[in-house]
């Protein structure tokens, strides 16, 4: 075969994160390493996105740690990839090219190679730094130009202004067409932008899977002409494109496709790369990658899916066994394949996308999500939003809010829907839907970095903030962009009562308690636990004196109360009893859906009772203060 096909396989860090939300433990990985070393794969994906984050969060693990077990296992043999946020890292909000340059330093020491890199917003000053910093300290810069789509629902059309023989005649002009900002040259423009910077590999990286087959071919082939560097396609099936999409942009010449292996492929995540092996041996494409270790993975993988069963989002609906080596295709299936390829080629995308829907339904996997399809959204953000809102008992929220994140993203410079930005739209659009679900006019709740967003300090949106809109949420209409000026590193406490330790211990924790400090501050107290029992082990280890006691709620509520608008953690306490506030007044912080959120005073009043301490979890409406 003549033409070959390199492959990125995100089974450990963006197929885990599309399917389970991200819980994925080391216990389940570590068995698979030896078979993936043998396996081939040009690029494995392992680390970054929500990693970071959520292995702390949610399973007291080290990222720190997974990097560096993955890297002695595969030994070289794959490179090794994360997905970084450019100036947003792995976290939610921007920072210094100081605190860049240690992460990146510290991740390409512990046996990073490839750092895939992009911008939520596509502003490519957000990048810039991170594919120099990355060149320079001896990794793969690969750039993403996100893919997104201009909005189905647009505002109506302004009539066009009539020039004087139009006045005079009476003639109407027709109106003028809305103004498509996402076509093929935005993104071919962008991508050439971050090639003359240093980028060693272009991705078009479509994290909705919202790019059509045609659209695919024809983007993928521009990007092709345009650049010097491979072009790698990422994906995903959630709207039901990304198969067909993945076999056209491999009919015009990718040169690195994204796929999963078979459990944790398809639905909201990548295609599965067996079902792309068998388009490959149709086409005459040498798919660059050991399919019979693959086929070893796959074996094991099923019993690992199952373990994440509570978070699996089709976990009574797993795909049929299949085997690409070893099993036959029925003969109508098989022809699916040939269809599939044969309308591709001919241009017929309801041919090709009726094929492709064919052979997933025959194996068993998701049918398109339509819901997830109209509002626009990334299978990661999907299956996050029904595992958070899950967790707070708010299930019932998320279809309202599914319906208002095109208005959300529209309003605050339509922008592409991928981490932060996803996750930051997605909380605000569950706000906008408890707004709208108690008859408050919407935004009267705005989480604190969709504020940051809509002011500017993200960088520059696709397209320009109503300043109008700005105002009401900011207090200016003027975009102000974030001054790294005003940066300051979080403090590294000491623990006083685990023998006078800081809570950070080396270089890579500060970096933690850098970047994601109140998942972090959880997870390092609970290292420097285990440390001061191992040393002094007949030694109670003390508790930390809360500042003040909640109130207790035996005496009857009088008062007028504020509740939490929805469930969530309590991360800061600023009034206690007695306080007098003054309205607009922050009186706490909490976090909900990963995102921070201001408590602001409604108006002038006293304090009573505080109900609720840092650390602590709430319910929606659950009563946080009550005053005089």
């Amino acid at each position: 075969m003549e033409k070959k096909l390199r492959i990125r396989d995100l089974t450990l860090r963006d197929g885990q994160q599309s399917l389970f939300a991200t819980r994925l433990k080391q216990s389940d990985i570590d068995p698979l390493l030896p078979l993936y070393k043998d396996a081939g794969f040009y690029i494995m994906e392992v680390w970054g996105g929500a990693v970071p984050d959520s292995v702390m969060r949610y399973l007291d693990e080290s990222p720190w740690e997974r990097l560096r077990k993955i890297s002695k296992a595969i030994d070289g043999r794959s490179l090794l990839s994360a997905l970084s946020r450019g100036r947003n890292l792995f976290g939610y909000v921007p920072y210094p090219d100081s605190v860049l340059e240690g992460f990146y330093k510290e991740a390409i020491k512990n046996g990073l190679n490839v750092m895939r890199i992009f911008d939520a917003l596509n502003d490519i000053d957000n990048v810039k730094e991170s594919i120099r910093l990355i060149n320079e300290l001896g990794g793969i810069a690969d750039a993403a130009v996100c893919y997104t789509v201009d909005p189905k629902d647009e505002p109506a059309e302004a009539p066009r202004k009539q020039g004087f023989f139009g006045r005079l005649f009476g003639k109407k002009e027709e109106p003028v067409a809305p103004k498509k900002i996402f076509t093929d040259e935005y993104f071919v423009e962008k991508a050439k932008e971050m090639e003359r910077l240093g980028a060693k590999i272009i991705t078009l990286k479509d994290m909705a899977g919202l790019v059509n087959p045609m659209r695919a071919a024809s983007i993928i082939s521009k990007l092709k002409a345009a650049v010097k560097v491979p072009v790698d396609f990422h994906t995903h099936c959630t709207p039901g494109y990304g198969l067909a999409s993945s076999l056209m942009a491999i009919m015009n010449g990718v040169d690195i496709l994204d796929t999963n292996i078979w459990w944790f492929g398809e639905g909201s995540a990548a295609p599965a790369i067996e079902l792309v092996y068998i388009f490959c041996q149709k086409l005459g494409v040498e798919v660059e990658c050991n399919m019979e270790k693959v086929g070893e993975i796959r074996k094991q993988l099923k019993d690992v899916r199952k373990r994440m069963a509570d978070f699996d989002l089709n976990k009574d609906k797993f795909p049929n066994e299949f085997d690409p080596l070893t099993d036959k295709l029925p003969a109508e299936i098989d022809a699916l394949f040939d269809k599939a390829i044969a309308a591709g080629k001919a241009g017929n995308e309801e041919e090709l996308l009726e094929a492709c829907h064919a052979i997933e339904a025959y194996f068993g996997f998701p049918k398109p999500n339509l819901l997830v399809k109209e509002a626009e959204v990334p299978g990661g953000m999907y299956s996050n939003m029904v595992a958070q809102l899950k967790a707070l008992q708010a299930s019932d929220l998320l279809e309202d809010a599914m319906k208002l994140i095109p208005k959300v993203r529209r309003d605050a410079g339509l922008v592409p829907l991928v981490t932060p930005t996803s996750q930051i739209v997605g909380s605000q659009a569950v706000l906008l839907a408890l707004d709208r679900r108690k008859g408050n006019p919407d935004y009267s709740q705005a989480n604190n970095q969709f504020v940051s967003l809509v002011k500017g300090e993200y960088g520059h949106t696709p397209v320009p903030v109503d300043p109008a809109f700005r105002e009401k949420l900011t207090g200016s209409p003027v975009e102000k962009p974030y001054d790294v000026s005003k940066y300051k590193k979080p403090e590294n406490p000491t623990v006083a009562e685990l023998g006078g330790v800081k809570l950070a211990s080396n270089k890579e924790e500060e970096l933690l308690l850098e970047l994601l400090p109140n998942v972090a501050k959880t997870f390092l107290t609970n290292r420097r636990k285990e440390e001061y029992a191992e040393k002094a082990p007949a030694a109670p280890v003390k508790e930390e004196k809360a500042a003040e006691a909640p109130a207790a709620a035996d005496e009857p509520i009088t008062g007028e109360v504020f509740r939490a608008p929805m469930g969530g953690r309590i991360v800061e306490i600023r009034v206690k009893a007695g306080d007098k506030v003054k309205k607009g007044q922050l009186m706490m912080v909490y976090e909900a859906m990963k995102m921070e959120n201001d408590l602001e005073a409604e108006r002038d009043l006293t304090v009573k009772r505080v109900f609720v301490k840092p650390d602590e979890t709430v319910g929606t409406d659950q009563v946080l203060i009550e005053f005089e």
